[in-house]
């Protein structure tokens, strides 16, 4: 079962939350965190989370070097940026 609720701090909204462990999970966490199992808890997901968007970038950046349409509108563009314009 999870509860949420809203705190409206200064500059962010957090949320409080009830979450089920299992024993060793929860001894895992209060040893490692101890006190401030939140901040724990919170630096976890946000690794989680950049992990999550870096797999997503590197598999976007696969899908576009496989895509001869797009290559090749590379080239293109490498091609007018080559013939001496400038933005000044």
């Amino acid at each position: 079962m999870i509860k949420v609720y809203s705190f409206y701090g200064k500059y962010a909204m957090t949320h409080r939350t009830t979450i089920t462990l299992d024993d060793e999970s929860y001894a895992f966490l209060n040893n490692i965190a101890g006190e401030n199992r939140s901040a724990y808890i919170n630096e976890l997901l946000k690794q989680e989370r950049r992990n999550h968007l870096k797999q997503a970038l590197l598999k976007a950046n696969q899908e576009e070097a496989e895509d001869s349409d797009y290559q090749q509108e590379l080239k293109e563009w490498e091609r007018t940026l080559s013939d001496g314009l400038s933005n000044d």
